[in-house]
């Protein structure tokens, strides 16, 4: 990870891929004695290639757990979580002990501290002792058990304090859109709150497929819904501003099973509605609500003149990368725009130069295969190495802030004024 990994989010941080030339810092250089230009930075290809992309008819945006280690806590409580962190989290909640002995159940597999890995084994060998009433068998399902509450409570971070400057500068650029185009369609792979709160902070609507009414129910065709405002003394109602979908493709941490149901709810009630980290992700996500999650992103992808953003995903999911690959086949316009820290390392980055020839560091096989593409000078597809808060910076506007926006403001303002 370079070393401004927890620096705060600059645009700087950003550099574009050019064929034939290499990866171009975002600010131009200049001359240390007089201050002349002396080459220009990546700054307005970023700029054009993200309009472009605002400016489409269908907007897309694919996120990870990149995103999410955007979002900042008070450090006295819990933070935002990588992989690293849910291994510790699971090796906590099942104690030392317990946790030693279940990985030595693996002994020749390769598990290098990856907890998806380690409950892809634990799963498979609950598979294979379906029927073992051995202590081992159910010494195993337990820990699985632990492992599933661990993650759903490490994940669980967000609260009304957590700093979400980066999602809230996204939504506030992406809902500016036109409003006669289709709603951009947020797709993320975190089962955090972060896109809802930041919507909730800003007055953003969000379309997620569950109703409005108490009890919040899921239902596919909520997503086939809009809002509207219905004006006295108008014959057609207009189209209100601030309004998202979002597709949760793995779950929620704030979604449960209960009766047949899927409601929105934390209560201990039900089963929560997650894919946790294993290898059978891909066969879990046909079932409801996941299914149609996916399919929603497949066929999305599909639609004409349609732009995908896609920051902080890792393409680790093949269930989710592979269509991507797929879509950028057979759609000729498609266009994709891809910001991931993963092509350089810390000593390229920190080498500092204007342009950087350096090889391709990830062993990703997506974004090998779309570094390909863009090296063979394919217009459809923008390589930035940077992190999701560098790139929400970058993001241009479209408009300024709207009514509405400069109206919360306001109000959020007198009533942090007022005595408590």
């Amino acid at each position: 990870m370079p070393d401004w990994a927890n620096d705060p989010a600059d645009e700087n941080h950003l550099r574009l891929f050019l064929p034939g030339e290499g990866w171009k810092a975002y600010a131009d250089k200049l001359s240390d004695e007089d201050g002349k230009l002396e080459a220009s930075g990546s700054k307005r290809l970023i700029e054009s290639a993200f309009l472009n992309a605002l400016n489409s008819t269908n907007l897309l945006i694919l996120t990870g757990s990149g995103s999410s280690l955007a979002a900042r806590n008070d450090p006295a409580k819990a933070q935002p979580a990588s992989m690293g962190d849910l291994w510790k989290a699971v090796k906590l909640r099942a104690g030392e002990t317990k946790f030693l002995s279940i990985c030595g159940l693996f002994p020749s597999a390769p598990i290098d501290g990856n907890i998806e890995k380690l409950l892809t084994l634990c799963k498979l060998y609950l598979e294979l002792n379906q029927t073992s009433t051995s202590e081992e068998a159910k010494s195993v399902a337990t820990f699985v058990r632990e492992a599933e509450d661990a993650i759903l409570l490490t994940v669980d971070f967000i609260d009304g304090q957590t700093t979400l400057d980066a999602h809230a500068t996204v939504i506030q650029k992406i809902g500016r859109r036109g409003m006669r185009k289709p709603r951009a369609r947020f797709f993320t792979t975190n089962y955090d709150l972060c896109f809802e709160e930041a919507a909730r902070r800003h007055r953003f609507t969000i379309i997620d497929g569950f109703s409005h009414a108490l009890e919040q129910t899921y239902d596919r065709a909520n997503f086939d819904f809009d809002i509207v405002r219905r004006e006295i003394g108008k014959d057609a109602p207009d189209y209100i501003e601030n309004v998202f979908h979002l597709y949760k493709l793995h779950g929620s941490v704030d979604w449960r099973r209960i009766e047949g149901e899927i409601v929105r709810s934390k209560s201990p009630k039900g089963d929560p509605i997650l894919i946790y980290p294993r290898s059978s992700k891909y066969q879990e996500s046909f079932e409801a609500p996941y299914l149609d999650m996916i399919g929603a992103l497949q066929a999305s992808l599909r639609e004409s003149d349609t732009a995908l953003i896609i920051s902080g995903f890792g393409f680790n999911d093949d269930h989710l990368s592979r269509p991507i690959l797929a879509a950028m086949e057979a759609n000729m316009s498609l266009r994709l725009l891809v910001c991931d820290p993963a092509f350089l390392d810390a000593a390229d980055v920190a080498a500092g130069d204007h342009v950087l020839n350096a090889d391709l560091k990830t062993q990703n096989k997506y974004l090998k295969a779309f570094y390909r593409l863009a090296e063979g000078g394919d217009p459809r597809v923008h390589l930035l190495n940077g992190r999701f808060s560098d790139m929400a910076k970058a993001l241009p506007d479209l408009v300024g802030e709207t009514d509405r926006e400069r109206h919360i403001a306001r109000v959020r303002a007198l009533r942090e004024e007022q005595p408590h």
